[in-house]
């Protein structure tokens, strides 16, 4: 459904960074009405209730999540109550108001043994932590909606709330500090307004309803990423980024060795999106000098 100043857009998760993004991107071309966790507990079938009955939604579009991965090892109950069972009260709200709902999901379903090359939303899932699982259930639950999209994403960075481990990573290098990258980790950065675009674009497309990877186009290892970081920062990445070998077991939480995700399918609705190399460029333009 083509977005128009009248189209009314919920905004759940309205503090995360991609949700920073995704306001930025709508803002003047619908009436968007954001909510915070505080403001709607998306948990909650009463506020859900509350919210949707005043805001009468068209679309809604959940940024609201569990985002701590090690954490959840030790708080699974809240991880599987925020990214799991809260879309299914989120698709029920969508359906009573015969609206869309766009959902975003993680590469952290996938885990394959071997390089299998960039995921299709076909490929095999594996979710290793309760995070990945707890994603994984909402995928599940927001199918319940007769309108929904979604959409994987991975690594995300920039935005006006920046916070993420490439975020961090690029403030290291521009400090002069020496960072370390896993040299055997492979994944798909994701430039948070991209992926607004990406959204804007698929709705006013009417591309089909289903699950999509929503992702920069190509893919590297953490030391591609911080050495393009360096580069484009106009610092030597020789100097600037240490490789060192990935464990998964050194973490609290599972993380898949390779997470590579394919955007043909979206591509081939008319929604590409620039390649990531491209996006590090654009964000680091924007970086304070």
């Amino acid at each position: 459904m083509p977005l128009t100043p009248t189209t009314r857009v919920l905004l759940t998760g309205a503090g995360a960074q991609l949700a920073g993004a995704i306001r930025t991107r709508l803002d003047g071309h619908c009436a968007l009405t954001a909510v915070t966790r505080r403001e709607c507990d998306v948990t909650s079938a009463a506020d859900m209730a509350r919210v949707t009955r005043d805001v009468r939604p068209e679309v809604v579009i959940n940024c609201a999540s569990y985002n701590d991965v090690d954490r959840a090892e030790s708080e699974p109950e809240a991880a599987l109550a925020a990214n799991g069972l809260a879309l299914g009260v989120l698709a029920d709200a969508a359906t009573r108001e015969d609206a869309v709902l766009l959902h975003y999901s993680t590469d952290f379903v996938f885990d394959p043994a071997v390089d299998p090359g960039p995921l299709r939303e076909d490929a095999p899932i594996s979710p290793r932590s309760i995070y990945a699982q707890s994603k994984l259930l909402g995928e599940i639950l927001a199918k319940r909606a007769p309108k929904h999209y979604v959409l994987r994403v991975a690594s995300l960075f920039g935005g006006s709330r920046a916070k993420s481990s490439l975020d961090r990573l690029a403030a290291a290098i521009r400090r002069g500090e020496t960072v370390k990258a896993f040299a055997n980790r492979t994944v798909t950065p994701s430039y948070v307004p991209d992926l607004a675009d990406a959204a804007a674009t698929l709705l006013a497309r009417d591309v089909p309803y289903g699950l999509y990877h929503c992702v920069n186009s190509g893919h590297g290892t953490w030391v591609d990423v911080a050495r393009a970081l360096a580069v484009e920062s106009g610092v030597d990445p020789d100097r600037a980024v240490t490789p060192v070998p990935f464990d998964p077991a050194a973490f609290p939480a599972r993380r898949p060795t390779y997470a590579a995700l394919s955007n043909a399918a979206l591509a081939a609705h008319g929604v590409t999106m620039p390649l990531w190399r491209d996006a590090i460029a654009r964000y680091v333009r924007t970086l304070p000098a």
